[in-house]
């Protein structure tokens, strides 16, 4: 192999900080943040969802809403759609189509 052109393959953690479930595995991802693991330091990546925490591999319903995405939305719309419409009007498209 040529010198100096591959990535730095290296032993890293990964840490899910929803469950807490920490995997030391090999990768070339970059990183800044450090972990020791009985006396050896590696290179810390820190992830919201792995196999210990997403529902598919749990067989749990488990929602992560790490940012506050669903929250924003219902404040920024709320009343506007769906079922927290203020007066319970319908749309004028669904009174179109019953006619």
């Amino acid at each position: 192999m040529k010198e100096g052109i591959h990535p730095n393959y290296r032993p890293v953690v990964f840490h899910d900080a929803s469950s807490d479930f920490e995997i030391i595995t090999r990768s070339t991802i970059k990183t800044n943040q450090k972990k020791t693991i009985d006396g050896v330091e590696y290179p810390l990546v820190v992830v919201d969802v792995s196999s210990a925490s997403h529902p598919f591999y749990t067989g749990k319903t488990k929602f992560v809403d790490a940012a506050g995405r669903v929250d924003k939305f219902n404040r920024k719309f709320q009343g506007r759609y769906g079922k927290g419409r203020k007066g319970g009007e319908a749309d004028a498209t669904t009174e179109a189509s019953d006619s």
